[in-house]
């Protein structure tokens, strides 16, 4: 079969940071129609679904302010340049929980939303973890809880769960044979 790719014509920077690369592309497609399309790279992500032995996962209650609502949400974050993603994400939940995981597994790879950015977010599954002396950030989470799986489905169905890393993390272990 053959594939027929879009063609595109020029890029143009429109603003870039450490966080973002904004741009426009001249774009055409196979039947010949043109157009621009904003694109946004962004640097990879890691967030980890920590579960106890109680099949419950650890998630924080935060304000996203560009959405203006409270909601919950695994830990996570940018990675460094040379940082190693699972060490990322292990990271990072000790930084905005003050958990420390005990293992770190690879779950799922995916792309957020692959029509203008490109930002793939890596989650990982963490079997396990212990409190550590650090407080959680108060700029990261109001608060932290453990909350099984089943819970944190329903919450996604109210909307308090609503950021696509957690809602995909939450129904991937759901399947799984925890």
């Amino acid at each position: 079969m053959k594939r027929t790719q879009w063609k595109i014509h020029a890029e143009k920077l429109v603003d870039e940071n450490r966080h973002i690369r904004l741009s426009t592309v001249d774009v055409e497609l196979p039947d010949g129609v043109k157009f621009t399309q904003y694109v946004a790279r962004m640097p990879r992500c890691a967030m980890t679904l920590v579960l106890n032995e109680r099949h419950q996962a650890l998630l924080m209650y935060r304000h996203r302010f560009i959405i203006d609502q409270w909601v919950w949400e695994l830990p996570g974050g940018y990675v460094d340049h040379a940082e190693d993603v699972a060490a990322a994400a292990a990271r990072e939940v000790e930084e905005e929980t003050g958990w420390r995981p005990r293992s770190m597994q690879h779950l799922v790879t995916y792309q957020p939303s692959i029509g203008s950015l490109d930002q793939p977010q890596e989650i990982y599954l963490a079997r396990g973890a212990d409190p550590t002396d650090t407080a959680p950030d108060i700029n990261e989470a109001e608060d932290v809880r453990w909350i099984s799986l089943q819970e944190a489905a329903a919450m996604i169905d109210r909307g308090e769960i609503v950021g696509a890393a957690t809602v995909v993390a939450i129904y991937r272990a759901l399947g799984l044979d925890t």
